[in-house]
């Protein structure tokens, strides 16, 4: 088989597939029909005379060619777009690109619905696409499938260069009518006390890591699968729930919730974006990750709603 009786887009087919390992959400990914994506993995088979993908039962297995294959073909397809992206200047205003990113409902919260609100104007045809964190989240990082992870530091790929969007401090937060916190929160009472606790992709978020290590054990009565929805687990009850600074104060507009310092000396969490070592260069995700810091700079909390914050004795 030539080089150049080939068809290259064959590859990106090719790198989708092995991916969803399904047409339909292959077809979906690459915006294409699905009988167009099954005449593309009919092509791979007839090109490289391997199955690809074998069906068994209702599901179709990568082949042990198409595994050999997969990293690097993966790893080409994201130099190539990467070099294709470096071409001319990015100009927001006419862009029509869709930047696909993986970030917590709390980052969302906090940082990219004021963002996106404000680059409504400026860059009109630009798309996004976010994802929750998960086991496959630095998978697809290193596949080049997402543009950018926002991550805390301790959970950032190994091999790929991230920037600091901000550092956060970690609050607790009461019912306002909980007559435990009247005069702040004591390490007794944020002890006994009843807690909503959060696991994203059931794992244990920067905050319940550092419980663990040190020994902290809190009751937890509830346990949410999201930053946003354990607030709303608070209001009425004894309980409380520790959490990021932002999103607190954020949430205290919406329900009456009592912020509160946290009296456990939790490091400040240093949340990072992290992109593709082969993206570095690339114009538009240089504007929108200078987009991002300009945006936390403006998202920290005021000093004065700072020293708001109920404190508590020891």
């Amino acid at each position: 088989m030539r080089l150049d009786n080939f068809d290259l887009n064959l590859l990106v087919a090719f790198d989708v597939l092995m991916q969803e390992q399904n047409v339909t959400k292959a077809a979906n990914r690459l915006n294409v029909t699905q009988s167009a994506m099954s005449a593309s993995l009919k092509r791979l088979r007839e090109s490289f005379q391997d199955d690809i993908l074998a069906q068994h039962g209702k599901r179709m297995i990568p082949t042990p060619f198409a595994l050999t294959m997969q990293a690097e073909v993966s790893g080409k397809i994201s130099e190539l777009r990467a070099l294709i992206a470096r071409q001319g200047r990015f100009d927001p205003r006419h862009a029509e690109r869709r930047f696909r990113i993986a970030a917590s409902d709390y980052i969302t919260t906090v940082l990219f619905a004021p963002l996106l609100n404000s680059l409504a104007q400026e860059a009109p045809s630009i798309r996004f696409a976010f994802e929750l964190p998960g086991p496959d989240s630095q998978i697809a990082l290193g596949n080049g499938d997402l543009d950018l992870m926002l991550t805390p530091e301790v959970f950032v790929h190994p091999d790929h260069p991230y920037e600091l969007v901000f550092e956060e401090r970690h609050v607790t937060v009461a019912s306002l009518d909980n007559p435990m916190v009247e005069d702040g929160l004591s390490r007794s009472t944020f002890v006994n006390s009843g807690h909503v606790g959060v696991s994203v992709a059931r794992k244990h978020t920067f905050a319940e890591e550092w419980f663990s290590r040190h020994g902290v054990e809190r009751r937890i009565e509830v346990r949410a699968p999201s930053f946003i929805q354990a607030p709303f687990l608070v209001p009425g009850t004894m309980r409380l729930c520790v959490m990021h600074e932002r999103l607190a104060h954020y949430m205290a507009q919406l329900l009456p919730l009592k912020i509160l310092e946290t009296p456990f000396p939790i490091p400040p969490m240093r949340e990072m974006v992290q992109f593709h070592a082969t993206r570095e260069a690339d114009p538009g995700l240089q504007w929108l990750r200078q987009k991002i810091g300009a945006m936390a700079s403006r998202s920290q909390v005021s000093p004065a709603s700072a020293a708001a914050t109920g404190t508590g004795p020891e």
